[in-house]
């Protein structure tokens, strides 16, 4: 078993952890066969965690590298105004610049989103219970030694401690093992809806689920 620790994310571990959310993006697979642009999936999931709330972010380390993270979130609200006020245009005037590489992959991706919020495939959280959310991902070579679960463990521990009254997380009923994983710990089922959104990249239909999770359960 790989020696690791579990610490607080430090400002010097902003491209690690872009680069891992980067690298698992896709099922837990690399980003690139629904967006060519790495840096651009970063701008638009990861910096919300990295820049605006970052005492949140804790990260697995071993032998000096980043292997996995666990990205929370208080006030999803918030996360959603600093979105829309700031990483969104950020993002647009990076595309207009030139920055980021806006491809097929990405204009497809991007109308798919369209029609997913359209469908309504996105799970609905009652957010007056689960406020808070978080986003774990470890990197392959580490995964089944745990990780995971002391990640989720760490941070859950953190919400307690500054009395948010409940968690949720968005996933796939293709990531079984995780699903598996958040049940044992605790977290219920909320909604879970199916998707359009890896059509053509995944065999077979996909649900979007959130799953919650109280101090008080």
């Amino acid at each position: 078993m790989q020696m690791y620790q579990v610490r607080p994310y430090r400002p010097q571990d902003r491209e690690a952890v872009w680069t891992l959310a980067a690298d698992t993006a896709f099922f837990g697979a690399p980003v690139e066969p629904f967006l060519g642009d790495r840096t651009l999936f970063c701008a638009a999931f990861a910096a919300y965690y990295t820049d605006y709330e970052p005492a949140r972010l804790w990260v697995a380390e071993a032998a000096g590298t980043v292997i996995g993270y666990v990205m929370g979130c208080g006030d999803s609200r918030r996360r959603t105004r600093i979105f829309r006020a700031r990483i969104l245009p950020a993002v647009l005037r990076g595309v207009l610049q030139g920055h980021y590489h806006v491809g097929r992959k990405a204009l497809r991706f991007g109308l798919r989103l369209l029609q997913e919020l359209l469908e309504r495939a996105v799970p609905t959280v009652p957010l007056d219970r689960f406020p808070g959310h978080l986003h774990v991902s470890v990197a392959a070579p580490a995964r089944g030694q745990g990780i995971g679960r002391t990640l989720l463990e760490t941070c859950l521990a953190q919400f307690w401690a500054t009395g948010i009254s409940g968690v949720h997380l968005m996933t796939t009923d293709h990531n079984q093992a995780a699903c598996h994983l958040y049940e044992a710990l605790g977290f219920r089922l909320l909604d879970a809806r199916q998707t359009c959104l890896w059509r053509g990249l995944v065999t077979g239909k996909v649900q979007n689920c959130a799953y919650g999770i109280r101090p008080d359960w």
